[in-house]
């Protein structure tokens, strides 16, 4: 029975499809901590757990329902000559639904008054953000499992392969939803990477495959750019804090 403990292929399987669960999680992190750095301080960890412990279900239901998620591949019905599957709709829905909600948090972040400690007033509810990590929770599980079934024959390894994917994500997004709240700038960029994923979502949901190494890259480079000019500006402000107090009589 655990003759697959001693199989190489499965090993490599396995670790390969981690590394490949995380990074396709990306995006999913970046949604859930913009959504949760949106509640008070004290709701923003829970909502954080809940919306990976959301993920990591809805990934293990769709991988269970293998039968059904290779149903969604075959087409439902055909728009201007183009063949549009459960998949496909999923995708295209997804996708708008990514778009319209990262251009209403760029909108916000840029035109929203400010409250009363110098954020941007924001009313929102507990649940609200819990739904909305929720739906967006089973398009990214969807490319996620997809993924997965094209890679490795066990379903074994393929949920093991998630729940470490997930656990993963769960102690990386809260180092990464406080850095990201910490910095408005990364907060923007991250934005539109959601702007980007959004199209890239609507492009695959009409037959357009766009590489995602192209898109990651884009986003790492860009990261990375930010990054350096954080240090930098860090570094400006230092020394004219050393020139202030230089300058400042004894």
């Amino acid at each position: 029975m655990l003759d697959w403990v001693a199989d190489p292929n499965i090993w490599i399987g396995f670790f390969t499809l981690v590394a490949l669960e995380i990074v396709l999680g990306i995006d999913n992190i970046i949604f859930i901590s913009i959504l949760a750095g949106k509640l008070p301080a004290e709701q923003r960890d829970r909502a954080r757990v809940l919306g990976l412990a959301a993920a990591l279900l809805s990934r293990l239901l769709l991988l269970f329902g293998l039968s059904w998620v290779v149903q969604l591949t075959q087409p439902l019905f055909t728009v201007l000559g183009q063949e549009i599957s459960g998949r496909d709709l999923i995708l295209l829905l997804g996708g708008l639904f990514l778009l319209g909600k990262s251009v209403t948090e760029i909108h916000h972040s840029m035109e929203a008054p400010a409250g009363k400690d110098g954020k941007q007033a924001a009313a929102v509810s507990f649940t609200s953000v819990i739904v909305q990590i929720m739906v967006l929770d089973v398009v990214f599980s969807l490319d996620s499992v997809i993924t997965a079934v094209g890679m490795v024959d066990e379903l074994g390894v393929m949920i093991a392969a998630v729940v470490v994917a997930v656990v993963v994500m769960l102690f990386a997004s809260g180092p990464i939803s406080r850095f990201v709240d910490a910095h408005p700038t990364i907060k923007m960029l991250a934005l539109s990477f959601l702007v980007l994923i959004g199209v890239v979502l609507v492009a695959e949901g009409l037959d357009q495959h766009i590489p995602k190494g192209y898109i990651y890259f884009a986003m790492a480079f860009s990261v990375v750019v930010e990054l350096l000019n954080i240090r930098v500006r860090s570094r400006h402000t230092r020394r004219r804090q050393a020139v202030q107090e230089g300058e400042t009589p004894s």
